[in-house]
Order: C-alpha cells, then structure tokens, then sequence
C-alpha cells in the first residue's frame, strides 16, 4: 500500500519594522499668481456684460502697461447670476451680477503691490487670491525627498540598536505620502487709495513624507 505525501514550501517569515521619515525646506517664492475680479450689477442683461467686458479690458491694458507679458494673464472664470432679494418670505427679482475674473502671473515680486493697485485704479473691485509660490519646484522638493529618506533611515537605525541587532535593516518598501509644500496664500485687503498695498512674500515650507518598510 502506498501513501503519498503533499510537501508544503516552508515560506520564511520575515520581520519588518515600518517607519515614517519627513522633511521640510524652507524656500523663498520666485513668482506671484494674482486673482483680479471685476464684478457689475445691472437690471439688464446686456448692459452688465458691456460695462463688464469694458472694465475688465481697462484693466487688462493698464496691466500690459506695467509690463505684464500678455501670456502672464489668463481668464480664471466668468460667470452671469440673477440676484435676488428676498422680502417678507418672497423673493424679488433685484437685476444680473456678471463677474470676469483674471489671473495675472507677477514675476517680479517687487511689483505685487502695484499691480494690484492699478487693477483697482482701473476698474477691479475685488482680488479674490494672492498665491506665492516656487516657479519650478522639482529640485526642491526631491531634496526634501532625499532628506525623508535620511530620516527613516536614522529611525530604523534606532530601532536596530534598541533591538540589539548588529546590522542595519534593508528597506523593502518605500511608499511617497506627500507631493509638494504648500503654497501660501494671503488675503488682500480692499483699497481705492493711491498708495501701495504693502505685500510681504514671506517663505514658503516644502514638506516630503515617505513611509518605509525595512526586513530584518
């Protein structure tokens, strides 16, 4: 009588240690994204639209003026709404908001405080954002990447030691759970005076996270 066998591979167990590293690099921004608005109401359709691409154009031109390159503004959004009031319960019709809004590239940041105070000489009632931010910010975030791994590999390094194991352990792993820093943003307060708005830059932080599996 024969009995057969069923051989099962032994699969070795493998013990890993996980591990979070971060970074961060502070930078200096090297341009300026400037959200220009320029809204008007009327009764008529027609007429709100025309008064509208008139400003908007206005201020276009006293842009361009400043030296603004053409390829630097862009049309963010334009939209048309009904307003309405509403009166003891009941809503009344009260005319057509029609808002054009632009955003203007600023490569001298020097320049911010007065580019937004001649939109505003010039027809805009509204700078809906002011972003600084890193034109080409690949080689500072793969620094920060660099640095995240260091520090997962320092932390592994610890945990070897408080293990008492005499080698470092090998990374199997490495997963990227941040892309980018953030971009800083600032609020612009409304102004018709013929003086320039003060606008401070500042830095911005770029952060890297990576999450790294390491065999022992």
């Amino acid at each position: 009588m024969f009995h057969s066998s069923i051989f099962h591979p032994i699969t070795p167990s493998y013990r890993v240690i996980t591990v979070t590293g971060n970074s961060e690099l502070t930078v200096r921004p090297t341009i300026a994204e400037v959200q220009i608005e320029v809204s008007t109401q009327n009764m008529d359709i027609a007429t709100a639209q025309r008064e509208n691409a008139s400003l908007t154009n206005q201020v276009i031109q006293s842009l361009l003026v400043l030296g603004i390159d053409r390829d630097d503004i862009q049309t963010a959004f334009f939209n048309v709404m009904p307003l309405y009031d509403y009166v003891d319960g009941r809503q009344v019709f009260r005319g057509y908001e029609v808002r054009n809004a632009i955003n203007v590239t600023v490569r001298n940041l020097s320049d911010v405080g007065v580019i937004i105070d001649t939109a505003i000489q010039n027809g805009a009632n509204r700078i809906s954002s002011l972003k600084f931010k890193v034109e080409d910010e690949s080689p500072y975030y793969e620094r920060a990447l660099s640095l995240a791994i260091q520090d997962a590999n320092s932390k592994a390094s610890a945990i070897a030691r408080s293990l008492g194991l005499n080698y470092m352990p090998q990374a199997i792993e490495v997963t990227e759970q941040s892309v980018g820093g953030p971009i800083l943003f600032k609020t612009v307060a409304f102004t018709e005076q013929a003086i320039e708005t003060p606008i401070e830059p500042g830095t911005i932080t770029i952060n890297a996270t990576v999450q790294v599996k390491y065999q022992y």
